[in-house]
This record gives structure tokens, C-alpha cells and sequence, in this order.
């Protein structure tokens, strides 16, 4: 019956099938460059992923995910320049890393302002997309500058709509290495999991921006809060923030999931970056793996409903 149905609708309206198939996600690769998730015509999501050029390596340095504007034209994210070059998008990485060089001798590499070493994009590992979401995972080298590469992530993230119209992104990471013992530190200003709004954010609306926590519930404009400073910003299983781009008011909710590594320690600004660190040790035995979800809108959350996302999530 149900192929009878879709030859009789590819048959006599070919303008409908043809509509329904537009409306699907796919990805779409420039060569050497990025990768772009779409929804029908409209962008959602580029990856950016051009290869470290030694001439040009303050925009090469680190591979990351863009985030769109609710009209697929311009991005919500950061890319590099304006306020901190360093913060792009949806990005991970550590400011005190230690490892081993090619000589053998131990140094300290910095994968958050890539001093010292920078994150290479090697292949796509698997890429899928159809009517209901995408995803994709990449493999990402975390090089010393010399090249030696101490750690390997596997990095993958999915990407669908909720019922709300919010972009719901699932973001996981397995790093490992080969190397007797590589450590990630560093603070919650400069490393661990976390998302930068675009430039116009620190340029004109920062006053505009105001969080949302599960302790205080939401706070005035333009008021952040950070550990050390403020002790109560650790293992929060959600944060919400909120940011004006594009004269348009956009909601993004900060999940943790609770097997991620403990104690995390938060850091929010009013020119829009936000997330979580961690201090680890990664070993041969003993891999880093992270999960994280993001969910950004256009619909302001009280706490109840970022409480509920968290639950939600963490059933998963």
C-alpha cells in the first residue's frame, strides 16, 4: 500500500515528493575547508575544518562548529577575530596541557590559544543525515607545535529540531592517547567544553545578556558569575544564557551530563561565552570521554523548563 501511495504521489505530484525531500537535512562539503549542515536551503551548522596553514595560523589553528542564525544567513557563533580570536563557535580544549615532544623532552601545550601546539582535523569518520537529523563524527589530532601528535579525539555531534523549533546539539568526545601520561588543566575561563555567541555580542549587546543557573534562577542584565569567585558555579547540571544577535534575543541551554569527569568548574561573560572545565589525566588506559547538549533557540526558558532539558538528558 505504501508504495502504491508513493508512486501515485511521485506520479501525479511530483511537486509535493520533491517539497518533502527539500525539507530533509544534508551536508554539504567545500573541499579542504567546511562543512555545512542544511534543513532544506536553509544553513544550521558549519564545521570548519581547514588544516593548520603556518602563514594564516591564527585562523587555522583549531578545527570548530558554527552555529546559524535562525535565518540560516549569518552566524549566531564566533569565528576568528574580534574579541578573543581564540574563542570560535562550539569548541574544546585545554590552556595546560603537558606531554612529550619529538625529542622526548615533556612541555606544555596550550590547545584553548594554540601556544605551543593546535588541533588538526584529520578525516571524517562517519557522516549521516536524513529527514529527522544529522550527525556526524570527525577525528581531530591535539598536536605539539612540532607535529607530534599526544592526543586523538574522536568528536562527534548530532543535530536535530525540537518540537519547539529549538536546534538540539548532542556533543560527545573520546580523547585518547599513546603516550605514557598526558595531563589537561587549566581554568574556567580557558578550557574545557564551551560556546562563544558572535562578536556583535561584545561589540553592542553585552548589557543585554543575562544567564540563567538552577541555584539562583535567572539573573539581572549583564551580571555573570565565575568560580573561584563564586564557589556555587561548580558541578551545575545545567546553565542557560541569553544573548542579542541580529536585533533578535536567542536562548542556549548548557547540559552536563552527570558521567562527565568531576569536579566542573563554571565561567560565563556578558560578551557571550560560557561553559565548564575539568582537571584530568589521560593515559592509554584510561581514554577522556565527554557529553554535552546544547539547546538554542529563539524562546526564552525559566529554570523549570532547563531543569526539565536536564532531565531529559540525563536519561540519555
Amino acid at each position: 500500500m505504501k508504495r502504491f501511495l508513493l508512486t501515485f504521489l511521485l506520479i501525479h505530484f511530483p511537486f509535493l515528493c520533491l517539497q518533502a525531500k527539500h525539507q530533509g537535512y544534508s551536508w554539504k562539503d567545500e573541499p579542504g575547508k567546511h562543512l555545512d549542515l542544511l534543513k532544506g536551503d536553509r544553513k544550521i551548522v558549519r564545521y570548519v575544518y581547514e588544516r593548520l596553514d603556518p602563514e594564516d595560523r591564527e585562523r587555522t589553528y583549531k578545527p570548530f562548529h558554527h552555529v546559524y542564525q535562525a535565518d540560516g544567513k549569518d552566524f549566531l557563533t564566533k569565528g576568528p577575530g574580534g574579541k578573543f580570536t581564540h574563542h570560535r563557535g562550539i569548541y574544546y580544549g585545554f590552556s595546560k596541557c603537558s606531554a612529550v615532544n619529538a625529542a622526548g623532552k615533556k612541555v606544555r601545550i596550550d590547545t584553548w590559544h594554540c601556544k605551543g601546539g593546535y588541533q588538526t582535523h584529520e578525516k571524517v569518520i562517519e557522516s549521516k543525515a536524513d529527514d529527522k537529523g544529522a550527525s556526524h563524527a570527525v577525528e581531530i589530532a591535539w598536536r605539539v607545535d612540532d607535529g607530534t601528535i599526544f592526543a586523538s579525539e574522536k568528536r562527534t555531534l548530532s543535530f536535530s529540531h525540537r518540537e519547539d523549533g529549538s536546534l538540539q546539539v548532542d556533543f560527545s568526545s573520546v580523547l585518547s592517547t599513546k603516550q605514557d601520561s598526558v595531563t589537561l588543566d587549566g581554568d574556567p575561563q580557558h578550557a574545557g567544553f564551551q560556546f562563544r555567541a558572535s562578536n556583535e555580542v561584545a561589540a553592542k549587546t553585552a548589557k543585554q545578556t543575562y544567564y540563567v543557573r538552577p541555584k539562583d534562577g535567572k539573573d539581572g542584565m549583564g551580571k555573570t558569575k565565575n568560580w573561584p569567585g563564586n564557589k556555587d558555579m561548580t558541578n551545575l547540571s545545567w546553565k542557560a544564557q541569553s544573548v542579542v544577535v541580529s536585533d533578535r534575543r536567542y536562548f542556549t541551554v548548557y547540559l552536563d551530563h552527570p558521567d562527565n569527569p568531576k569536579p566542573s568548574f563554571y565561567s560565563e561573560r556578558d560578551y557571550g561565552r560560557f561553559g565548564s572545565y575539568f582537571k584530568s589525566q589521560l593515559t592509554p588506559a584510561k581514554p577522556v570521554k565527554i557529553k554535552y547538549r546544547l539547546v538554542i533557540g529563539t524562546e526564552e526558558r525559566d529554570p523549570a523548563s532547563c531543569a526539565a532539558l536536564s532531565k531529559e538528558f540525563n536519561q540519555k
